[in-house]
Formats: C-alpha cells, sequence, structure tokens
C-alpha cells in the first residue's frame, strides 16, 4: 500500500474533522482513518464495497 494514491471527499476540509480516506487498489478498496493514516487499513474487493455503499446510503 506504499504506492497507493489516498483520497477522501470532495466536501471534507483540511480543517479536519472525521473524514475516511480510500484508495483503489486493483480488485480491492483500501479504507483508512484520515486521522490516523499509519494506522489500520481495512481492505475489501471493489465489489463488497460497492454493496457497503448502496446499503448506507439506504440508512
Amino acid at each position: 500500500m506504499n504506492n497507493a494514491v489516498w483520497r477522501k471527499a470532495s466536501k471534507s476540509t483540511e480543517n479536519g474533522g472525521n473524514c475516511v480516506e480510500l484508495a483503489p487498489l486493483n480488485n480491492i478498496i483500501a479504507i483508512r482513518d484520515s486521522k490516523d493514516p499509519n494506522g489500520p487499513k481495512l481492505v475489501i474487493e471493489r465489489n463488497d464495497f460497492r454493496c457497503l455503499t448502496e446499503a448506507l446510503k439506504n440508512v
């Protein structure tokens, strides 16, 4: 994950906040806490990530 390009929501500001960052890597998506970029990462397959985002839209 050293070469990962991390992105966060465009509505996120540089003032901090509770944000997650995403990095697409081949067929997976890596997720990390923007406040702890060296901390643990959650890695899930792209299709599972798509299902997760759809489920969260309906919450």
